[in-house]
């Protein structure tokens, strides 16, 4: 009897003791050090203006892989395909809505003109859209004229907000009246903070989207425009990798419309 005690205090001790070298090893294990949470300086949206006169520059749309969003121009050639196209490659695609401008340039087809009655506004409307399909928004091509004109504007922004659309503003006017109008509204509305292309020099360019990367660092969010053409596309597909390695996030004019 007295040699069953002596074992089951030996194993009672080597219990005791497995016990404690178990609790060592939790407590002294190697600890995993969380990951710092990925700082984004600033969101920034590209719109890409002016799709359907061709489709040359999909393949170097191919190359870039971050969110851009394309205002297509409606009733051309390829106005259709391109933004099936561009959806497909995983693009948001918006209707670029030719509006009258004061400068005398050549009119895109439809294009909507202060003279204009709500009703002939509404059918140029409609049938833009149906020339180009599914989109999330619209913007204004040209327009310096009508988007300072509430009458106009409220007409097209009650038929945007019937139909669940935003509107992008491109500022081609000092005195636009777009963002009280879309308010009054309720209509989900942005505004361009820099043109990324009025000269086509790689370098000009260039400059261009470090005057946006400044914004979205100051403001948190900023919106640039450029158009569908080779130079600027080039220097997209070298700078935006450079930007994100910097902290900033790209995405759609969609996720910064208020």
């Amino acid at each position: 009897m007295k040699k069953y005690k002596i074992v089951i205090s030996i194993l009672s001790a080597l219990v005791i003791i497995e016990s404690i070298l178990l609790i060592h090893l939790w407590i002294s294990r190697p600890k995993k050090i969380p990951k710092a949470a990925v700082t984004i300086k600033g969101k920034i949206a590209i719109v890409i203006d002016d799709f359907g006169y061709n489709l040359n520059n999909l393949p170097m749309l191919d190359e870039i892989k971050y969110h851009l969003t394309a205002s297509v121009l409606p009733n051309l050639r390829y106005s259709r395909e391109i933004s099936v196209r561009l959806a497909e490659r995983g693009f948001q695609v918006i209707l670029h809505l030719p509006l009258e401008p004061y400068e005398k340039l050549r009119l895109e087809k439809n294009t909507i003109m202060t003279s204009m009655n709500e009703i002939t506004i509404k059918n140029i409307l409609q049938e833009d859209l149906a020339s180009i399909g599914p989109v999330r928004g619209v913007s204004n091509h040209m327009g310096s004229r009508v988007t300072e004109d509430p009458k106009i504007m409220s007409i097209i922004f009650e038929e945007l907000k019937n139909r669940h659309l935003y509107f992008l503003d491109n500022l081609v006017s000092p005195k636009t009246i777009c963002s009280d109008v879309a308010a009054k509204i309720g209509l989900p509305t942005a505004k361009r903070d820099i043109f990324l292309d009025n000269n086509t020099e790689p370098e000009y360019i260039r400059k261009q989207i470090h005057k946006l990367k400044t914004k979205a660092r100051v403001y948190g969010q900023a919106i640039g425009v450029g158009h569908d053409r080779g130079s600027t596309l080039e220097v997209l597909k070298e700078v935006m990798p450079e930007l994100e390695k910097e902290g900033y996030g790209f995405v759609f004019v969609s996720e910064l419309v208020r």
